[in-house]
């Protein structure tokens, strides 16, 4: 069951007015006077490597410790990966076959890179839609042969074969060993 209140015949009254002005704490001036014509004191937020006294840093007299800027880390470029003929370079996202750089979209990188970064292990779709889309990925086993069928077709006929199907289960990278004089090796 519902109430329905009286409609309000008088407007509510405007809260009253402060006068007072809000000011932050420390806001005063050095000299400890407050207002529009005083001068400010600057704040800083300063980090000190851990074990340093705090008091050595703001002393007037005597020695103050050396402060250095932090050196970046950079960290190790991840190293190419792949057999002779497909060759994965994450850092720049480039992948290669015999030299040639490939086009491929986000999702076809990153399942070649998983692909060929695990050769001869043999991936189920489900894993591999965890693996490269993600576990919140809502999809089925086709999105993968999908990206698998335009995989192969970027790879060329030379090198389609790489990424061998394994019926009912799912897809494995199978490296050739690269010999440049030898001919493109075929499925039977």
């Amino acid at each position: 069951m519902t109430t329905a209140l009286p409609a309000r015949t008088t407007p509510p009254a405007a809260p009253p007015v402060e006068t007072r002005r809000l000011h932050l704490v420390g806001d005063a001036g050095v000299d400890g006077t407050t207002g529009p014509g005083a001068s400010r004191l600057v704040s800083y937020l300063v980090l000190v490597p851990e074990g340093t006294d705090i008091g050595d840093l703001f002393a007037k007299d005597g020695p103050r410790p050396e402060i250095r800027p932090v050196e970046a880390v950079v960290p190790a470029a991840a190293p190419r990966f792949g057999d002779g003929a497909v060759q994965v370079d994450p850092a720049r996202r480039v992948a290669e076959v015999d030299g040639r750089q490939l086009d491929l979209t986000y999702l076809e990188f990153a399942l070649l890179a998983h692909l060929v970064r695990h050769p001869h292990q043999v991936h189920t779709r489900e894993r591999l839609v965890a693996a490269v889309w993600g576990y919140d990925h809502v999809g089925d086993g086709r999105t993968v042969d999908v990206h698998v069928a335009r995989l192969r077709r970027k790879l060329g006929a030379a090198h389609r074969h790489t990424i061998a199907t394994v019926r009912r289960v799912g897809y494995k990278y199978v490296p050739e060993r690269h010999n440049p004089g030898a001919a493109p090796r075929h499925r039977p």
